[in-house]
């Protein structure tokens, strides 16, 4: 029987952090950082129902003749025109044209007119009457979902992924999160009450990518440490997991809150459980601003310290700081720039602050007459839809630019890697067992982010002598490239980015 349902994840309006542009941009065969969990999920909800093929097209390009009845979308506002196009051809077409996701959930007035069927929620409880409805021809045109309890999710439908083109899995333990961030659209969508999926399920999902070649995982909770106990249990069972496996242990990657670094007990079980890479939303160093924004789990500490304990442990960290909140003056940029350069963190997602759809902070800003109109905007160092209050737009985006440009010229963002090496001495293993690249992809994979690591040099002469001294430090710390290798490859895409948006400036003034 044909598929009578094609899924859809469309690649992003325009390169971010974490896009696979990049390769395609230097000459190599798309790829992906990390395996789509969407498409894969909602494959094993449909499957009991119709036939489904799935198409990522950060890897493989869209078929659009393909023969299913059904196509159904899937995305986030930083997808939402390519989202758009995609379900305006296929409807031309004269298929049938489901959206849903993140995008749709929180801003669906978007997204209603663009489709025939309007997804919002999250979907685990509605699947068997969606999906059923679609194979009866009886669907309605829009169905709401619920919170569900995360042991009814299924395991996801690797075998339909083009898995040789992903560097990381993807599978989620838990979803929401209790903090109040005013700028952050994570508890709208998906609650302030984190549910968590049974460890058992986690272990079995864990089997099921391993044997699928991946030993590097994405753990896409939104924050996975929030829940001390939940999360100690959890890391127990990973690393007797890791124990048990004869080819080789997984290296996992996963988003925290910087309270994690005030337990020392936390950071060694994700040590050992093979936990060595998280991502902190810092945000910014000034406290009034923190205070403003509800982000309080940052208040209590020295961040720099903070950071520094994490690496103490062995766990890299990459961050995101955002400017332009109400206390943010003329001063900010110099002071993110000092906060960064003495911290070991390489690899930053820079942004203006923006007020996403539903958030606290977007209906602060309408409140005030400060939503710029017309703008939904994903956090971009170019881009906002809010006017600043101590800042004029043109000096947000003139210290925007600086800002990047400082933290990302070859010399500074060098040191930063130095500086990581050195605090990662003598805390990773000596001699890992694993790469963390799926042991079993052709070696297309690895060969071709060697070769994206290689074309760095050819940036300039000041990335050349950046690149040179990495890789001269690594012969003598080899327990550290594949880290290392890591931050070269973003630091690629940085740079891909900026070129995109015109936004790179070799000497910027302040």
């Amino acid at each position: 029987m044909p598929p009578a349902l094609y899924l859809i994840n469309p690649a992003s309006d325009f390169p971010t952090y974490f896009s696979a542009e990049v390769f395609a941009a230097c000459g190599l065969r798309p790829a992906t950082y990390m395996a789509d969990l969407a498409t894969t999920t909602l494959a094993a909800m449909a499957t009991p129902h119709v036939p489904v093929d799935i198409c990522d097209e950060n890897v493989t390009a869209i078929d659009f003749d393909h023969e299913a009845e059904y196509v159904g979308i899937t995305g986030k506002l930083t997808q939402y025109s390519r989202m758009v196009a995609v379900a305006q051809r296929f409807r031309a077409a004269g298929k049938t044209v489901l959206i849903g996701g993140p995008c749709a959930s929180l801003s669906p007035d978007l997204l209603r007119a663009h489709c025939d069927i309007l997804v919002r929620g999250e979907i685990e409880e509605i699947s068997d009457e969606l999906f059923s409805a679609l194979r009866a021809g009886t669907w309605k045109d829009e169905y709401v979902g619920t919170r569900p309890d995360l042991a009814g999710s299924p395991t996801p439908r690797w075998d339909k992924y083009p898995n040789h083109r992903a560097m990381s899995g993807t599978l989620q333990t838990s979803r929401g999160c209790p903090f109040e961030c005013e700028f952050c659209d994570v508890i709208q969508y998906l609650g302030r009450k984190q549910r968590h999926k049974p460890i058992a399920q986690v272990l079995h999902e864990l089997d099921v990518l391993y044997r699928y070649g991946y030993r590097s995982v994405f753990l896409a909770d939104d924050n996975f440490t929030v829940y001390r106990a939940r999360a100690k249990e959890l890391l127990a069972a990973m690393r007797a997991w890791n124990e048990r496996q004869s080819d080789g242990p997984v290296h996992f990657i996963t988003q925290v809150s910087i309270d994690a670094a005030r337990d020392d007990e936390l950071l060694r079980m994700c040590a050992t459980a093979g936990l060595r890479q998280v991502f902190v939303g810092i945000e910014t160093p000034n406290v009034e601003s923190l205070r403003e924004t509800k982000k309080r789990q940052n208040l209590h500490g020295d961040l720099v310290a903070e950071v520094q304990r994490f690496i103490d442990h062995g766990i890299v960290v990459y961050a995101g700081m955002i400017v332009g909140f109400d206390h943010d003056g003329p001063e900010i940029f110099r002071r993110q720039y000092e906060f960064a350069s003495a911290t070991p963190i390489p690899v930053f997602s820079l942004g203006a602050l923006v007020a996403p759809a539903a958030t606290p902070l977007h209906d602060r800003m309408a409140a005030a007459g400060r939503l710029v109109e017309g703008s939904e905007v994903a956090a971009m160092p170019w881009s906002t839809n809010i006017e600043p209050r101590a800042i004029t737009r043109d000096e947000l985006f003139h210290g925007m630019r600086w800002l990047c440009n400082s933290l990302y010229a070859p010399g500074e963002f060098g040191a930063r890697v130095f500086k990581l090496l050195d605090g990662l001495r003598g805390t990773l293993p000596a001699s890992p067992r694993s790469a963390a690249i799926n042991a079993r992809k052709p070696e297309t994979l690895p060969s071709d982010l060697r070769m994206l690591v290689a074309q760095l040099g050819s940036l300039g002469a000041e990335e050349s002598q950046m690149l040179e001294k990495i890789l001269a430090r690594l012969t003598e710390q080899r327990e550290a490239r594949y880290f290392v290798g890591a931050h070269l490859v973003q630091y690629m895409q940085v740079r891909h980015m900026y070129a995109y948006g015109r936004f790179w400036d070799p000497r910027p003034t302040a």
